[in-house]
């Protein structure tokens, strides 16, 4: 179905792990590896304080529940050598690591004109991407290469808002994190959380994945 006129301008942002892809656990086993330098075993309910937010951050966030310091040499180094483990898992990636209903749902939008973006915090976002085979899909990218402040602050979407030539007030976010979430309301924009509803309870409605989605859901959420 073709959207009404008062949706034409309708766009939607998406975050890419945990939303499109699920790269969140390769982030994870990098973390994990690293933090055992420091004799402190990261846990998956600590690893969700680092979901949305930056590398430099999730390190800062690391070294604080390990109370371990570093020199900002070896801090430095210590980002590199993160990326450079999650890399080895994202170069075996393919289109088999696409989350259920979202190459779906992505031409669905095609379909009835609206456009779309990514929103990620993360720098290797365009990479993945192309592993993926969706790169070309999207009508604008910004990932944490673009940005000065990583989520919760609400200048990823903003951007990705301002690359679509689209009002904020006209953006749905797709979001699997607390701080995504947050970043898409302080944006002024709609939010569908993608996972659990207990933890995402700051969105909008919330959603398992996007297979359950329809394009009525997106117009009944934008006239709320």
């Amino acid at each position: 179905m073709e959207l009404g006129i008062l949706y034409k301008m309708l766009a939607c942002l998406f975050d890419l792990d945990g939303v499109i892809v699920d790269t969140a656990k390769y982030h994870f086993l990098a973390w994990k590896r690293l933090a055992s330098a420091w004799n402190f075993d990261l846990t998956e309910e600590q690893n969700e304080h680092l979901k949305g937010v930056s590398r430099t951050e999730s390190l800062e966030i690391i070294l604080k529940l390990a109370h371990h310091t570093l020199s900002k040499e070896a801090f430095e180094e210590a980002l590199q050598i993160k990326n450079e483990w999650f890399l080895d898992f994202v170069n075996e990636m393919n289109e088999n690591e696409i989350l259920e209903g979202v190459t779906d749902f992505l031409h669905l939008l095609k379909q009835n004109k609206i456009v779309f973006s990514l929103a990620s915090s993360s720098k290797n976002a365009k990479n993945i991407l192309q592993k993926i085979g969706l790169f070309e899909q999207f009508d604008a990218i910004v990932d944490g290469n673009d940005i000065i402040n990583s989520k919760p602050d609400p200048e990823i979407f903003e951007k990705a808002a301002k690359k679509l030539n689209t009002d904020t007030k006209k953006c749905i976010v797709f979001e699997d994190a607390v701080a995504g979430v947050e970043a898409g309301k302080r944006a002024g924009m709609k939010v569908i959380g993608i996972g659990d509803k207990e933890v995402l309870k700051e969105a909008d409605i919330v959603v398992k994945n996007l297979k359950e989605l329809t394009i009525k859901d997106l117009e009944n959420l934008l006239s709320k």
